[in-house]
């Protein structure tokens, strides 16, 4: 495989790495991270104007059911959303990005109409409107098929009723993307329909709480939503498969974000060490010290390897390939992930767990990342049920 970048991947690289030094230090994200919506509407403006938001999405839409109709993104790949994301996982980015494009927009991408693209693919990429995918419920534990939420036909439309669990960015968003079972029964793989659904409809209840990285999560009750015609999304009873593959590419985009965690704890680390003294010389110059950065580094490379095949494949037409590089890397982000930020916590001693320092918040975004998607227990076997 070559992982060599061409000369667009490297400017692109360069500027997420350039707004990450210049307009996002660690001090303005713990200040962002305590305003009321949680990040800078600013800095989302900034993302569009540079293009990052509509780079995901596709320059046309290439099925025949719509025609081949604009979508007005950059066409950009899965190893360019993977720089991206490891760069704010560097700065512990607290935009809506994993939400609402790579989730939502996307979504609708996969699914829409031409005429939902039309209406809501361009203010996404425009940022001027906010999505979240409302997937997770209470009893599933990482298992899409199992859904609760409940669709029915009423009159020309659609009744929504049922409730979901940690939707991601759901207290600003303006628009949910809500998999609810239209037939079948609870667990069936078959009767899985999509709906958008107006945040401020009535019976839409949202209830908003801090998650440990410093995010937000919600809680939304959907309490005998009327919907109109327009609302379902993709196939009837058929969004099972889209939601597979659309979560597959969202867990290799967060796993680049953890990459870019884990590359920051390291360079962290290491320059704690060699700035840090005792008994006169530095820490660094410890050889048990150096065995533990050491050990850090070669699980830092092996993890890498994996998140980056794991974005080669993520656009292979063979599922059960994309299914398991995915989880090989999701699993191993958090094996050696743990073990990287629990030793760049003990190398700084007190320090480490203490507001002042970014290592405790590289910890705790770290293990909310371990649970999204599916923990490794999960991923293992999996992956073990695919190699099967």
């Amino acid at each position: 495989m070559d992982f060599s970048l061409n000369d667009e991947q490297k400017m692109l690289q360069a500027g997420a790495a350039r707004f990450i030094k210049e307009q996002y230090s660690f001090e303005k994200r713990r200040a962002l991270a305590a305003s009321p919506e949680g990040f800078s509407r600013d800095h989302w403006a900034k993302f569009a104007e540079l293009g990052w938001l509509a780079l995901p999405f596709a320059e046309a839409a290439t099925d025949a059911s719509t025609g081949g109709d604009e979508v007005g993104g950059l066409g950009g790949t899965a190893i360019d959303t993977m720089l991206l994301m490891e760069q704010f996982g560097q700065g512990m980015v607290l935009l809506p990005y994993l939400s609402t494009i790579l989730m939502a927009g996307r979504a609708i991408e996969a699914m829409g109409s031409a005429q939902q693209r039309a209406r809501f693919l361009p203010p996404i990429m425009a940022g001027d409107l906010f999505a979240s995918l409302a997937f997770v419920e209470p009893q599933a534990r990482y298992d899409l098929a199992d859904v609760s939420t409940a669709a029915s036909i009423s009159g020309k439309g659609w009744r929504l009723s049922g409730a979901k669990s940690i939707v991601l960015n759901g207290d600003v968003a303006d628009l949910l993307v809500v998999p609810a079972r239209t037939a079948g029964g609870r667990t069936d793989e078959r009767g899985l329909s999509c709906f958008l659904v107006d945040s401020k409809a009535p019976g839409v209840q949202i209830r908003t709480v801090p998650s440990t990285d410093g995010g937000r999560v919600s809680d939304i009750v959907f309490d005998d939503v009327k919907l109109d015609p327009e609302a379902l999304l993709g196939p009837e009873d058929g969004a099972l498969p889209f939601l597979s593959a659309l979560l597959d590419r969202a867990a290799a985009a967060l796993c680049a974000e953890a990459m870019g965690i884990i590359d920051a704890a390291v360079e962290a680390t290491r320059a704690y060490l060699l700035q840090r003294s005792q008994f006169g010389r530095p820490l660094a110059s410890f050889q048990a010290l150096q065995h533990r950065l050491s050990e850090m580094v070669i699980a830092q490379e092996q993890t890498r390897s994996l998140v980056y095949v794991a974005s080669m494949r993520i656009g292979e037409d063979n599922p059960v390939e994309r299914a398991r590089a995915v989880s090989a890397a999701k699993a191993e982000i958090s094996r050696n992930g743990s073990m990287i930020l629990a030793n760049a916590v003990q190398l700084h001693g007190g320090m480490g767990v203490s507001e002042e320092l970014n290592v405790g918040t590289y910890f705790k975004r770290l293990h909310m990342i371990n649970a999204l998607f599916g923990d490794r227990d999960y991923h293992v076997r999996r992956y073990a049920a695919l190699a099967a």
